[in-house]
């Protein structure tokens, strides 16, 4: 065996075990950087708008302050108030305006503040799983994942449509059963058969399951 051959072999071998080690690591498909980064974008909110609004207020905000110092400059009187008079107020502050002015005003602002707070710091998840695909990957909306999930419930429980709720979060399925007056529900049941559809959907993240059978039943047709 010649040296390239054995360095051609040494680079499969190293392959293998890179995508073996990528296997292991997640079994959602498509995790490389390029791929991660769509996921990301997919199961996540996008920021651009809160950052685009920050954008303009500081450019209109700019542009104010530009004018005002600009009229100053050639002798005219100000556009709106003059700069040293406003900065004069606000140092003076609380003085001059009304207690109810003054509270409307820092509500705006603690409100505005807090907008742009929660975006920065908040993760910004959609309603969203990725689910486990060895060749592709599959984004689907929880409200997906709830009507299946209801659908086998309804089967487990044998009620209609309307007796049965469920709510999927990130980290957790509440199903909500309203039995059929006379007519006895087991919640093991219905717990296994939720648990079955999500092993076979295969959710990332997993979300645990909890069913709540409703105390008082309905009168079935």
């Amino acid at each position: 065996m010649t040296q390239d051959q054995e360095t051609q072999n040494r680079n499969t071998k190293d392959q293998h075990t890179l995508l073996e080690g990528y296997a292991g690591a997640g079994p959602v498909a498509g995790e490389d950087p390029e791929m991660s980064r769509i996921l990301r974008r997919e199961t996540h909110s996008s920021r651009a708008g809160a950052a685009a609004i920050a954008a303009v207020l500081v450019i209109v905000l700019c542009l104010y302050a530009l004018l005002e110092a600009g009229v100053r400059a050639v002798g005219q009187p100000p556009w709106l108030i003059d700069p040293t008079t406003a900065a004069g107020r606000i140092i003076a502050l609380p003085e001059g305006i009304s207690p109810l002015l003054l509270g409307a005003s820092g509500a705006v602002v603690a409100m505005v503040g807090l907008f742009f707070f929660l975006h920065a710091v908040l993760p910004g998840r959609r309603a969203r799983h990725l689910l486990r695909d060895p060749r592709t990957a599959v984004v689907v909306d929880d409200e997906v994942l709830a009507s299946a999930l209801a659908r086998r419930a309804r089967t487990a429980a044998n009620v209609t449509q309307e007796q049965v709720m469920v709510i999927v979060s990130r980290q957790l399925v509440v199903v909500n059963v309203r039995p059929t007056s006379g007519s006895r529900v087991s919640e093991e049941a219905v717990l296994a058969a939720v648990q079955a559809e999500l092993e076979e959907m295969s959710p990332v993240p997993m979300p645990s399951v909890r069913v709540n059978l409703a105390s008082s039943g309905v009168i079935g047709a």
